[in-house]
């Protein structure tokens, strides 16, 4: 099993993104599974096309994107991807797009194929916090869970995939009082149980079935 996992790099005035310096250091196997990494650039028309070449290339059973949620306290796996970009702010390339369709005359929304609360409940019995979000803003984060579902759609039918949003690291809170933030080393130990949650249940034949509650 190949696992495609990418991570953005840093945007607005930050110097460094939690999600590619996490993935940077996961394990080159979790549970069996290869983990190839990729490093994507936080730029709306751009990032799509990075993983799709990647998809193209290494033809991954799964796909993974980690992205930086700045105030967010826990490691959140993302349940849904909406048709729609609207910066708050513009991306590395300037471009800030406002209420704009991704694509046309395709899915309003799509849902993740992730045991997301396995994955959640992997991460708490890690010792870190998890909860699982229903939505992933409308930035780039949110872009690429789209964009990566819509080729799912069109092209690429047996790869499953989903979005997983960090929080900040320590060093990225210095100026920004009371704002929650996450070590990379936990950031690393998160995702790693998470990825590991993703390849056990794929391993029992029941990756897409429906899940029990989690609080």
């Amino acid at each position: 099993m190949k696992i495609l996992v990418t991570g953005f790099d840093p945007f607005d005035n930050d110097k460094i993104n939690p999600a590619i310096e996490a993935v940077k250091l996961l394990p080159d196997s979790i549970a069996g599974a290869e983990i190839i990494k990729l490093e994507i650039p936080t730029k709306f028309n751009v990032s799509a096309e990075v993983v799709k070449t990647a998809i193209e290339k290494y033809q991954p059973d799964y796909v993974l994107n980690i992205g930086q949620a700045g105030g967010r306290f826990a490691i959140t796996p993302e349940r849904i991807a909406i048709n729609l970009d609207d910066g708050r702010i513009a991306d590395n390339a300037g471009y800030q797009p406002l209420n704009a369709t991704i694509h046309e005359d395709v899915a309003t929304a799509y849902f993740t194929q992730l045991p997301i609360k396995a994955m959640t409940r992997a991460i708490r019995a890690a010792g870190l916090p998890a909860a699982v979000s229903n939505t992933a803003g409308t930035y780039v984060c949110n872009h690429i869970f789209y964009q990566v579902q819509y080729m799912r759609e069109k092209f690429f039918p047996n790869i499953k995939a989903g979005f997983i949003h960090i929080p900040f690291l320590p060093n990225q809170v210095v100026a920004r009082p009371e704002t929650p933030a996450l070590s990379l080393e936990d950031d690393v130990k998160g995702l790693t149980a998470a990825i590991r949650a993703i390849v056990e249940r794929d391993s029992k034949g029941d990756i897409e079935t429906v899940e029990g509650t989690i609080q």
